[in-house]
């Protein structure tokens, strides 16, 4: 057995034998994603050179997220965390930090200007602070660049043999991601200024609000665990009925029931499912990024029309 193995590391070295060499590739670089998004940015980025875990699944909130045993457990045994930072994942740091993580960690929105969500009437202590960066940074394709080039360096550093093969990757993909761009900003252009209002489940979209000049409405905060009070819920029935938004839309990982109670108070139709925190499952209409937006981007676009 021994001479069969010396025999093959020998055929590798003179390169005479690709398909030996093959066999002894290195094991897939063990990668823990902090939310389903992020896990998809990972799996582009990395290729078969990665091994990917994803703690917040599909369809699942981070912002509610409570980390188990089993997600310290792959943590101690991956080589890299990636987090989406801006105060979207706080659970992470201390879950490195009770699971003894000893690995690299990356940020992946480094870079990104954040946006400020100054605190509204309302809305104290009810799911941020005053002046609280927006985390939601992924909602503009052009941050995602800086995501997956960020991605792509801290991958390159944990695995420096598959640095070219990173950055060939990370290349190809922000050319989709301009493209989406492109597209998304076609579909918006050809709405008039005016009837750009949306209503949403909660105010996590001011990255796609800002890059394409939509104004989003939301009855909830930008954590998903604060509650309008009936008042607040009032005001904005009666400003859907003054300015005729006809555009509103839950969110896949949001209870749906108030928003369907607001439609029916206010007389308009609640639209498909937004995905905004969280990836749809595998075949559904949001299994990757790139879907995600384009999903998001045709549907808004829609309800817009109806404005």
């Amino acid at each position: 057995m021994h001479r069969v193995i010396r025999k093959l590391l020998a055929a590798c070295i003179a390169g005479a034998a690709l398909l030996p060499c093959a066999s002894f590739a290195a094991e897939p670089v063990p990668v823990v994603a902090s939310f389903s998004i992020l896990g998809d940015l990972v799996r582009v980025v990395g290729g078969e050179r990665v091994s990917v875990t994803t703690l917040v699944g599909p369809d699942e909130d981070a912002h509610v997220f409570e980390p188990k045993p089993t997600d310290a457990k792959a943590l101690v045994q991956s080589r890299l965390l990636v987090v989406n930072g801006l105060g979207f994942e706080p659970w992470a740091q201390k879950l490195a930090k009770s699971a003894s993580y000893k690995g690299e960690t990356v940020v992946a929105s480094m870079g990104v200007k954040p946006l400020v969500m100054a605190e509204e009437k309302g809305h104290e202590g009810k799911g941020h602070q005053h002046d609280e960066a927006d985390p939601h940074a992924w909602q503009n394709p052009l941050n995602v660049v800086l995501y997956t080039r960020n991605i792509a360096a801290a991958l390159a550093k944990a695995d420096p043999a598959g640095a070219t093969a990173y950055q060939a990757n990370a290349s190809a993909y922000v050319k989709e991601l301009q493209t989406l761009d492109t597209w998304a900003k076609a579909q918006f252009a050809a709405i008039p200024a005016d009837k750009r209002k949306v209503i949403t489940s909660h105010d996590a979209f001011s990255y796609l609000a800002a890059q394409y000049q939509i104004r989003f409405l939301a009855p909830q905060g930008v954590s998903t665990d604060a509650e309008p009070s009936a008042k607040e819920v009032a005001q904005l029935i009666r400003q859907i009925q003054r300015e005729k938004i006809r555009a509103v839309f839950v969110e896949n990982m949001s209870n749906p029931r108030l928003l369907a109670q607001l439609g029916k108070d206010a007389g308009v139709t609640v639209g498909p499912a937004l995905y905004v925190d969280a990836l749809s499952a595998a075949g559904g209409p949001a299994d990757s990024y790139l879907r995600l937006m384009r999903h998001n981007v045709t549907q808004l676009a829609a309800g817009m029309r109806g404005n």
